[in-house]
């Protein structure tokens, strides 16, 4: 495997032999990285160029900038997704990702592999604590014996769960990206795959009209062509190897066999394995902390019940925002069966 040097961010750093064995074997997301030892993270043109050791990192959190059109549901752009890695003595550094989901999955594994390093911001974790503080508000003061007996089989199953967050965070991505690609009709896809290829043609005839001094017109051809490459290659709507209904159903699978093989060592586990997050579970607990249910088969049905009713016209908190966008497609994808 070629190994290209990865410059070190901050003051602290691994030697040579450490950082080469580090680097080589490191779990690649996007265009960082999550090693043994150290992140690995992208430059503006060069995926993995910079490391820190992870001794030296204090946070590491995702951050969503939304375009005009991201807010207003208008324009080409919507959301762009950050890796925020700060280090050292408040130093950070903000990592661009194309997709959103391998910024989840490196947090998952960051948590996984490194729990001193907190994984939300300063500001984000005051909000979730005045949150909490509402959310308690809510909660019955005494619970019945059978319902405190089943809150403390979903937290066990909850800890449980927790230990695995690379699954259930690839769980949650591949059931979103299976749901849009279902409702994508495929015929968007071949145009797009058309265009691009006439686009493709387009700029390499009009580089060798330029290159031949046949006209300026060429350049132009050339420019627009590129452009039109660019656009479509950035727009996630080109069939590829692994952005296709087989490929995506069949990753999707795996991960759900995963999970699956995981839970089998836990003894009647509470929810099927394609529905096994810890957003799942955590919801069940609300709704047997809120009085709504006192067994776990009524808090799962009721889960399903709010689950179904949630939809884009609902105004919820953060929280509630962030549990439903990752756990909402698992169910829309079998009907909630």
């Amino acid at each position: 495997m070629l190994y290209f040097k990865p410059a070190r961010l901050g003051d602290a750093g691994l030697d040579d032999k450490a950082l080469k064995a580090d680097r080589t074997a490191c779990r690649n997301f996007g265009p960082c990285g999550v090693g043994e030892k150290a992140l690995y993270l992208n430059s503006l043109f060069l995926d993995r160029r910079f490391y820190v050791p992870a001794s030296n990192v204090q946070r590491a959190y995702k951050r969503v900038a939304l375009s005009k059109g991201g807010f207003t549901g208008k324009g080409i752009f919507g959301s762009i997704p950050y890796l925020v890695v700060e280090y050292g003595k408040g130093e950070s550094v903000q990592c661009t990702f194309k997709h959103e989901s391998h910024v989840d999955m490196m947090l998952a594994e960051i948590r996984l592999r490194f729990p001193h390093i907190r994984t939300i911001s300063e500001a984000a974790a005051r909000r979730l604590a005045e949150a909490q503080a509402a959310e308690e508000a809510r909660y019955k003061k005494v619970l019945s014996p059978t319902a405190q007996a089943s809150v403390d089989e979903l937290r066990r199953a909850l800890t449980f769960l927790e230990q695995r967050p690379d699954l259930t965070t690839r769980l949650a991505a591949l059931s979103k990206a299976r749901r849009v690609d279902s409702l994508t009709n495929p015929l968007h896809k071949w145009v797009a795959l058309a265009i691009f290829c006439f686009a493709l043609a387009a700029s390499i005839y009009g580089a060798s009209v330029w290159l031949s001094g046949a006209g300026d017109y060429g350049l132009y051809i050339t420019l627009l062509g590129l452009a039109a490459l660019f656009f479509f290659a950035g727009a996630n709507v080109l069939p590829t190897v692994r952005s296709n209904s087989r490929a995506l159903t069949a990753a999707l699978d795996r991960a759900r066999r995963e999970l699956a093989d995981y839970i089998a060592d836990y003894p009647d586990f509470p929810v099927p394995a394609r529905y096994a997050h810890p957003a799942t579970l955590a919801r069940m607990i609300r709704s047997l902390r809120e009085g709504r249910s006192e067994t776990v088969p009524e808090a799962y049905e009721d889960m399903k019940s709010v689950l179904r009713s949630l939809n884009s016209s609902v105004k919820v908190s953060q929280t509630e925002y962030d549990e439903v966008v990752a756990i909402k497609p698992m169910f829309l994808l079998e009907n909630y069966e």
